[in-house]
């Protein structure tokens, strides 16, 4: 599969995020401070996530044809466990 420029750049603002958590117990920052950061990072990697199984969903759709191994129902599947799973 083939990562667009926004799944990386969605990654490195994750990294950056993480980063920032770290200094900031380093730092000894109060406990709320750092879990609403904690809360943002997971909630980003959620929508990475997401965005990441759309589109291997869709292209996916677009390239079946009769001599697929999988059908339509079966991609779908497999894109919602991918989806449960992460969870």
């Amino acid at each position: 599969m083939q990562y667009d420029d926004k799944v990386v750049n969605r990654l490195k603002r994750i990294e950056g995020q993480i980063k920032g958590i770290l200094r900031m117990i380093e730092e000894g920052k109060d406990c709320k401070e750092v879990v609403t950061q904690l809360s943002a990072s997971r909630s980003a990697i959620d929508r990475t996530i997401g965005v990441i199984v759309s589109s291997n969903i869709i292209s996916c759709m677009q390239n079946i044809d009769e001599d697929s191994p999988m059908s339509q129902e079966e991609i779908v599947k497999e894109a919602v466990d991918l989806l449960v799973k992460s969870r």
